[in-house]
This record gives structure tokens, C-alpha cells and sequence, in this order.
């Protein structure tokens, strides 16, 4: 089993060295020894990696990965794998993405989802990992930033306490300051298409980063990014609605009769998570619910339940077994090029940040953005090109609550509901909502879960690259 979870804790920061009087004897500008010193932090900042344990032979692939110190004395250490598009990398899209959770490892979507690589769960063991490339990788069509945010996360880390608490609104604005640095250690990708994208949580992160980013621009920060919208994945939108429609959505796929779904309506007032207790016909009514569903993989009700803390090699959740060892591995973190002494220990998640219905605020992490609909109106504004996919198999957050949050855009519809194919089989539906220069693409995979890559592969790069090819002329390079 992995290792003892203790999180990833803030190292202090070095002491500094005692003052020392300088002569001027020099005749090298105090400038160009500044500019010196920066060129020799940012090169010592990143680095390309070649190999890595378990896959054989040279990465196919242009992988970097580094840190940005973003923040207060660059406080926080955001550690990041950056996948050039094995396509064109000068002329396709960029996108930054976050993995959920909150707290969720960047490693986790570039291993198992989307990334160039995955794990041979067929010639693989708990303590011997085999990788194998992964032909629907989201890098065959753009260029890939996976990052590990908020601080505390993946292999980041921070040297002052406080700068190891964070918050939705925090990470909104930490989102575009990496951008922002990032995008001055790597110029020629300034003119790239830019798009913040992630999953799950991130939903309701993605909008408020989006918009910092249009806002950046519109104030005249430098350098300007080519910002051109983003792509939410499963997203939690509004922390009411979202689990809110998972009873109609149980009702949608037969999980309950008829008779359970009209009763909880009728006693519960629209209300199914926060229930007065005073209310016992309410109350009855959702235990129905709950002895119906509770049985049930919520991240893809087709898929079966496994244990989470001793899993099957062949469930979902052994995937989280398998990286936490290979991640630990000295070796591991060599070829990664991790600073050595900053993370005791690699996690998957982070739970001291990870959100669940009605959780209060952690000494970590304040989930300060309850919904972000008013993001979602406010990028209406500027023109944002928005993508939002959703398996139609999955009941953590349901399509039916991204329906319904849609619809309160109160946005003209382009393209009605329609069919779309990869091979020429239906995989899902389709639905384009557009306003002067603004569009959002609404998207369902047709028996993907919450995780989409993860159950249509296929059909989910298919989606992302159509969406992100039907408005390429958009780009200013």
C-alpha cells in the first residue's frame, strides 16, 4: 500500500546571509549583473526531460517540467509538466489545466487521463510501474500545461505559512500570475491561443481565472496574453445546484421510481441536501433516495463500486495506488527534476483542501466561491469562446445541473440539440449558445463518467479538438 500520508507541508525559508559591505570597483552595469542572475534562476528553474522509470526508451514527446514562484517573495513553488503539442506547438492552442478537488496532483490527469502516457495496468505492479503512450492524448492537438495548484498540491510547495493557505478566489488570481511568468520564461508561446481549462471542482475556478486573465489585458498588464476563453470538464459550477440535481438526474436513468422522485418533490421543496429536519416526510422521502443510489459508482453509475483503500488492479481507483509509489521513488523525482527536501511525500489529493457537499473552510483553504454563473455572464461580455463537457453517466455532477445553469445565461441558441459521431456512431449531443462575438459549446459524451477521457477516450479528444479547430482563426499569430 503507499506510504503514510503527511501531506505537504511549508519548508522554512533559508536565512539569509549577513550583510556585507561591497565596493563599487566594478565596471559591469548593476544591471546586466541583474539580468545575469535572473537568466541563471529562470534556466535553473525548468528542465527537459528525456526519460522516465517505466517507459522504455526516449520520450517521444517534448515534456518540460520546472517550478514559478508566484506571490508574495515568490513564497509559493508552483511545480508544473509542460507537453508540447505533437502536432504543430507554434500555431496550436495552449491550454493550463488543473486537475479537481480541490487538491488533486497534476500527475494524476497526465498519467492516467489525458496526458501523453499512462499507466500498463496489464505488465504493471504495485511497486513496478510500466508507462505506455496513450494514442488520445489532449497533446496531439495543443500544447499542455498540467499544473499542480493550489499550493500544497502535487510536488508545489511554499516557504512561509501563509503563503500555504489558499482559496477560490485566490486561486483564480495565483492561475493568471503563473500564466503570466510562465509565459515570460516561454515567449515564443505568447502568441498561442490561450485557454484555462480543468476539471471537476475546477469548474467553478476556471471561470474566475478566465476572467482575471481578460481583466489582466484590459488593465494593461504585460506581457498581454492571447487569452481566447476555456474549457470546463465535469464541472462543479454552483456548490447548491450542482448536487442538488442529482436526484433528478436519478430519476432521468431509472436509479428511482416514479412514486420516490414525485414524493421527494412534493416534500421537499425543491431542497434535497439542505433538509429542515423538522421536515420527516422530506427526510423519509431522501432515504428512499439514498437506499436506491448509495450503492451505486457515483463518478460512473455503470461502472462497479471498488474498494478504495485495497482496490482491484483493474479498478479506477488502483490508478491512485500505483503513482503514489512510483512518484516516491527517488528515481522517480530525479528524472522529474524535483527539488529535493520540499514534498516529504507525493499524494494524489491533498485532503486537507478537497471539497465535499457543505464543507466549511479549512485552516488550508477557504471555499470562498459558492458559485460561478455571474463569471460564466461576466466572460459573456468579452467575447469568451467556452466549451463544457459532461459524461451524461455521471452523477457527481450532473448534466442535468449544467442545464440548468446554462439556461440562466439566458443566451441565444446557434446550434439546437443535435447528435454528433465518431465513427459514424452517435456519441453524444451537442448544443451552441452564441451572443455578438461570445459562443459556449455544450457537449455530452455518451456513457462517459466523470472523468470523460478516462471512459470515451476517443470521443472526448475528438470533442476538444473540434471545439478548439472550429474557431482557430480566432488567434493572432
Amino acid at each position: 500500500m503507499p506510504p503514510e500520508r503527511k501531506g505537504n507541508l511549508p519548508i522554512k525559508r533559508s536565512q539569509c546571509c549577513s550583510k556585507k559591505k561591497v565596493m563599487e570597483t566594478s565596471y559591469i552595469p548593476t544591471t546586466l549583473i541583474v539580468i545575469f542572475f535572473i537568466f541563471l534562476h529562470l534556466a535553473a528553474s525548468k528542465s527537459i526531460i528525456k526519460n522516465l522509470p517505466g517507459f522504455n526508451g526516449d520520450l517521444p514527446f517534448t515534456l518540460e517540467t520546472g517550478y514559478v514562484g508566484i506571490g508574495e517573495d515568490d513564497a509559493i513553488q508552483v511545480f508544473y509538466y509542460f507537453v508540447e503539442s505533437q502536432r504543430d506547438p507554434s500555431q496550436d492552442p495552449l491550454l493550463l489545466y488543473t486537475a479537481g478537488g480541490p487538491g488533486t496532483s497534476a500527475l494524476y490527469p497526465l498519467l492516467y487521463q489525458i496526458g501523453p502516457l499512462s499507466i500498463n495496468f496489464e505488465n504493471s505492479t504495485w511497486t513496478n510501474i510500466t508507462l505506455e503512450l496513450n494514442e488520445k492524448s489532449w497533446t496531439k492537438v495543443a500544447n499542455m500545461i498540467f499544473v499542480d495548484l493550489p499550493t500544497g498540491v502535487g510536488f508545489s510547495y511554499s516557504k512561509t505559512w501563509e503563503a500555504s493557505r489558499s482559496s477560490d478566489t485566490l486561486l483564480a488570481s495565483q492561475s493568471y500570475e503563473f500564466l503570466q511568468k510562465w509565459l515570460v520564461e516561454h515567449p515564443k508561446f505568447l502568441n498561442n491561443p490561450l485557454y484555462v481549462s480543468g476539471i471537476s471542482y475546477m469548474g467553478i475556478v476556471i471561470p474566475a481565472a478566465t476572467l482575471e486573465v481578460y481583466k489582466g489585458n484590459e488593465r494593461g498588464n504585460q506581457p498581454q496574453l492571447n487569452i481566447k476563453g476555456c474549457l470546463c470538464v465535469s464541472p462543479l459550477t454552483d456548490k447548491f445546484n450542482d448536487f442538488n440535481s442529482r436526484l433528478e438526474f436519478a430519476h432521468r436513468l431509472a436509479l428511482i421510481s416514479d412514486d420516490i422522485y414525485e414524493s421527494t418533490i412534493k416534500t421537499c421543496n425543491g431542497n434535497y441536501i439542505n433538509v429542515d429536519p423538522k421536515n420527516a416526510l422530506c427526510s423519509t422521502n431522501l432515504q428512499r433516495v439514498d437506499e436506491c443510489t448509495s450503492g451505486l459508482n457515483i463518478a460512473n453509475i455503470l461502472d462497479p463500486v471498488c474498494d478504495a483503500a485495497n482496490p482491484e488492479p483493474i479498478c479506477r481507483e488502483a490508478a491512485q495506488i500505483y503513482l503514489e509509489y512510483w512518484a516516491n521513488y527517488k528515481v522517480v523525482r530525479e528524472a522529474l527534476h524535483v527539488r529535493e527536501g520540499t514534498v516529504e511525500t507525493w499524494h494524489k489529493n491533498n485532503d486537507s483542501l478537497h471539497y465535499d457537499m457543505n464543507k466549511e473552510d479549512t485552516v488550508y483553504y477557504a471555499f470562498d466561491i459558492f458559485s460561478s454563473v455571474d463569471y460564466h455572464k461576466q466572460l459573456v461580455a468579452r467575447n469568451a469562446q467556452v466549451l463544457v463537457l459532461n459524461g451524461d453517466h455521471d452523477m457527481n455532477f450532473p448534466y442535468v445541473g449544467t442545464e440548468k445553469w446554462i439556461k440562466s445565461l439566458d443566451l441565444p441558441v446557434e446550434s439546437p440539440w443535435n447528435p454528433w459521431f465518431v465513427s459514424n456512431q452517435v456519441s453524444g449531443y451537442q448544443t451552441k449558445y452564441a451572443k455578438d462575438g461570445y459562443t459556449l459549446t455544450y457537449t455530452t459524451i455518451k456513457g462517459a463518467g466523470h472523468g470523460v477521457a478516462l471512459y470515451k477516450p476517443e470521443e472526448a479528444l475528438v470533442a476538444v479538438d473540434g471545439w478548439l479547430s472550429s474557431h482557430s482563426y480566432l488567434s493572432d499569430s
